[in-house]
Parts: structure tokens; sequence; C-alpha cells
């Protein structure tokens, strides 16, 4: 039923997914879920996974309750599980939530019986990202198992890297980190982009994300791009066949040269594409998951479970 941690799915459960979301990406029927209502409760910044799953909602004859903390009774100082409570008593079926906390979700699960799809939660998880992450990859190779990926960036404050790090390790994918020292975190070990990158099947680029950092990045911009970026130069010594992938929003000239945003390697916006497939998956497994549940009876609520 919710949706907080891909840690929490096995690897039959995340295939499932991944499966359902190709089959809508190529043209299999989609099913109808006329008269459910979900809310989405951004509490930070977002423009694909708000819109995507809006879009995804819209295609399943799903009703989407667009919620604006800045107009909200959060500025007269009411509680995200009381904010939560209240979409629940007024009838909504399902809510996406994004959150600027760390597993905000922990104080939600067992008291929430409407399912509850993690947006993203600070620097910790972001589930369907990671998702249509992999989709893209599934799409672009066929397996998991084997495959070079190097994420580079600001791994210590990205909830991106630190839920495909987890899921893909579980795949059997070999996994390179790189970052510059500031952005760096124990249990890596961290290597140098320009020793990886000819072997790599993929490179996963992180965003810088400023607003996470206390006292600002060490290094300029310039000097970032030049180090860690995904320059034109380093395009070219890629392998033949490999990919360039990006979460987004992405810092043009910094994380990635200009020019290499929509080369032909890159599958940044066919991941924003894929995220659209992905989360009309969640939303359908999730909402006949919770049809399907004979009770709520866990204070670590209702396990997701695919149909």
């Amino acid at each position: 039923m919710h949706l907080t941690k891909l840690s929490d799915l096995s690897v039959e459960q995340i295939m499932g997914i991944i499966e359902e979301a190709n089959g809508y990406a190529n043209g299999q029927p989609l099913p109808d879920l006329s008269g459910k209502v979900v809310a989405n409760l951004f509490f930070e910044p977002s423009t694909r996974t708000q819109y995507s799953f809006e879009m995804a909602q819209l295609r399943l004859g799903i009703k989407p309750l667009t919620f604006s903390a800045e107009t909200s009774s959060v500025q007269k100082g009411e509680t995200l599980y009381d904010t939560v409570k209240t979409f629940e008593a007024i009838g909504v079926d399902a809510l996406v939530i994004r959150h600027p906390d760390k597993e905000y979700f922990g104080n939600l699960l067992g008291k929430i019986s409407a399912p509850i799809l993690n947006g993203g939660d600070g620097s910790g998880n972001h589930p369907t990202q990671s998702l249509l992450d992999l989709l893209t990859i599934y799409q672009e190779f066929g397996r998991f198992e084997g495959l070079k990926i190097a994420i580079v960036g600001d791994v210590a404050h990205s909830r991106v890297a630190h839920t495909n790090l987890e899921v893909m390790k579980r795949l059997g994918m070999e996994i390179h980190t790189v970052a510059p020292a500031e952005f760096q975190e124990p249990g890596y070990q961290w290597e140098n982009l320009d020793d990886v990158i000819e072997s790599m099947d993929i490179i996963m680029l992180l965003r810088v994300q400023h607003e996470r950092h206390a006292n600002g990045m060490e290094l300029t911009k310039d000097e970032y791009h030049q180090l860690y970026g995904m320059t034109i130069q380093r395009e070219a010594r890629m392998k033949k066949e490999a990919i360039i992938m990006h979460p987004a929003p992405f810092n043009r000239g910094v994380e990635i040269a200009d020019d290499v945003v929509e080369c032909s390697r890159s599958r940044i916006f066919k991941q924003m594409e894929n995220g659209v497939y992905t989360r009309m998956a969640v939303l359908n497994q999730s909402l006949n998951s919770m049809e399907k549940a004979p009770s709520f009876d866990s204070t670590l609520g209702t396990p997701f479970i695919p149909v």
C-alpha cells in the first residue's frame, strides 16, 4: 500500500513495477481508476515529480488535488500529521508527499490508512525517481546484472543517490562513486571520474544541491565542471553504447555541458517521459493493493503489494 522506501520492496516487487511501467511505455492499455482522488502534498519545490504524478493521475482517470503549503493552514502552525490526516478525513484515496524532513513518513505509518507515496524525503529516499531510472536502464540494456554505473556529484545530499545505491547493488550492478571531498560520506570507495569513464555503461550525474549546503560549495562552478562535470571531451571518451543520465533539474555548465544535455547519449528527457509511466504503475498497484487489503493492522503500515 505505502511506497516510502525501495529498500522495503523485494527485487520481484521492483521488477513487477518496472515491467508494468514498460508495458505502458509500449502502448499497453491503461487501467481505469476513475472515481479515485489523490492529494499531491509538496512541501518542497518540484517540477518533474509533482507534475509527472499529476499527469499519471490524469491518464488513469484519477482526480488530483494539488496542495500548496504557502496558502494552507501550515502557515498557521498545522503539523504534517494533521495536514495528512485532514486529507484522509475528507476522503482522498492516496497521498503523494514530498517533505524536507528525512523519513517524515515515520510519524505517519500506522496512523494513516490511505496509501502514502513518497515523492522525496529530504536527503533520504526518492523511490519513484529510482524506479524511473531503473526503467530507463532496463529499456536500454534489457538487464541490470553486471552493468557498470558511475554516480557522480553531490552524493551526500542526494536522495536519488541514496536510493539508487541501495537498489542497484541488489540488482547486481557494479557501482562506482565519484564526488568532491565535501560531498562524500563514509561507506563508499571514492574514485576519479577520468579513471573510470571509459569503462562505464552509465554515467549518472547528480545536481549540486545548493539549498542543502550550510556554507555553500567550496569549488567554483567552473572548477566543479572541469573536475566532475560531463564535458564534451569526457562524453567523447565514453563507451560506444554508454548513456548519460541525470535526475534533473540540471545546472548547465556545472554538472553537464550545455552541448551534452541533448546529445545522442543523453537519456535525461527519456527519464522524464518514463516518470509518467512509472508513476502510473505505482499508483495502479498501490490503489489496487488498498482495495485488496483486508484490514489496516500494523504499526509499520500495510506493505506495498503489486498486483
